[in-house]
């Protein structure tokens, strides 16, 4: 696949890559190669300029839009949720669903604890883009409404980059736990932590894939994957000695 957007030099050239049925497929690279890209595409949210996106071997231009969507679930970056209840914001994957799949969802995306804390459960009512939940409830609320749906395609873009790590790692935990054999799960992940579990890693870089494997094969590699891998190690290990030096510096001072 080629693309690129209009005035800038072409993002992708000649990208190719498999993604099949029951697997997880991870996207790594650093800001600006494209990631995201690949799944506006898939979405048909534009065009490519040259080759072909297939889809259970039919090319994509040649379904219908709505048709194509339809099989897609997409877990964004910014969770819109409806000023209604909780189940009603689930369900909303899908609006004909019986009450035990809405609590099969609910659980699978790790949900039921906070729901039971809530005054009414499921039937809670929730502010306008979900202001009376917390940044982790909201994308498990996001997380429940898509595997409600059992899309045989589902997207996680950068879902949970606003969340810390603790809470980031147990929405990738519930989202590899539900893996099913026909559902093909497209992830872009904040941290490489969290896409460790993942069946394949495509490292993009130049407008190609220059890497791909298992994250203990690119490991071993020493490549590209290693040197990011590596980077985020050691940010997060200096983040880590800042929090607890400031805790440290408030403790003394207390």
């Amino acid at each position: 696949v080629t693309f690129g957007y209009p005035n800038n030099q072409p993002l992708m050239k000649g990208l190719s890559f498999t993604a099949e049925p029951g697997t997880t497929v991870a996207f790594v690279g650093t800001s600006g190669c494209g990631k995201s890209t690949i799944l506006r595409l898939l979405y048909r949210f534009y065009e490519v300029q040259s080759g072909q996106i297939l889809v259970d071997g039919q090319d994509i231009k040649r379904l219908k839009v709505a048709s194509l969507r339809r099989h897609m679930g997409v877990v964004p970056q910014d969770t819109v949720l409806f000023n209604d209840t909780i189940e009603y914001n689930v369900k909303y994957g899908k609006v004909d669903a019986t009450s035990e799949e809405v609590q099969q969802a609910v659980q699978q995306a790790a949900l039921a604890d906070a729901v039971a804390q809530m005054p009414r459960g499921l039937d809670t009512i929730v502010g306008e883009r979900g202001l009376k939940l917390s940044g982790g409830e909201k994308q498990r609320v996001a997380l429940a409404r898509v595997l409600l749906k059992k899309p045989r395609i589902l997207m996680c873009d950068e879902a949970t980059s606003a969340l810390d790590s603790t809470t980031e790692a147990s929405i990738m935990q519930a989202l590899y736990s539900v893996r099913q054999k026909d559902t093909t799960t497209l992830v872009i992940a904040h941290r490489l932590s969290t896409i460790q579990s993942a069946d394949q890693i495509i490292v993009l870089d130049g407008g190609g894939c220059v890497e791909q494997g298992t994250h203990c094969e690119l490991l071993a590699r020493q490549g590209v994957y290693y040197t990011l891998w590596n980077t985020q190690r050691k940010m997060e290990s200096h983040h880590g000695e800042k929090d607890a030096g400031s805790a440290n510096a408030t403790n003394a001072t207390a």
